[in-house]
C-alpha cells in the first residue's frame, strides 16, 4: 500500500489497506462490493481503487480530526454517527452512503455538531 488513508494515492494492496484499517477481507468485500478474489488480480486493481477512494477520503478526514490513523479506524468501525440510528461509518459505507459520512465529518470539522 502506498499510504494508509490518503485519498489522492492509488492502493497497491487491498490486504494491506484492510490490515491498516483493522478489518477482515470479508469486511473489505462488504465495504467495496468487490469479490475478495479480485483483490489479488492486477486486472481488478483499477476497480478496487475506485471502490476504496470514498473510504480513503473518509478515513483521511477522520484521521486529521482524531490525530491518528488508528483512532480514525476505531471511530469508523465503532462510533455511532448522530442521526443515523446507531449506525457507524462502517455501516453507512456498506450501504453505499459514504457521501453522508463525508458531509457529517466536514460539518463537524467546521464547527457544526449534530
Amino acid at each position: 500500500m502506498v499510504t494508509p488513508f490518503d485519498g489522492g494515492k492509488q492502493i497497491t494492496s487491498a490486504q494491506a489497506f484492510a490490515t491498516r484499517l483493522g478489518i477482515t477481507q470479508a469486511e473489505m468485500t462488504k465495504l467495496t462490493g468487490i469479490d475478495r478474489h479480485s483483490f489479488y488480480r492486477q486486472s481488478s486493481l483499477r476497480k478496487l481503487n475506485e471502490a476504496i477512494r470514498p473510504l480513503m477520503r473518509i478515513l483521511n478526514l477522520a484521521s486529521e480530526m482524531t490525530g491518528s490513523d488508528q483512532r480514525a479506524a476505531l471511530w469508523f468501525k465503532h462510533q455511532p454517527i448522530p442521526g443515523w440510528a446507531g449506525k457507524t461509518g462502517f455501516d453507512l459505507v456498506s450501504e453505499r452512503k459514504s457521501d453522508r459520512i463525508l458531509a457529517y465529518l466536514k460539518s463537524v470539522q467546521s464547527g457544526v455538531y449534530s
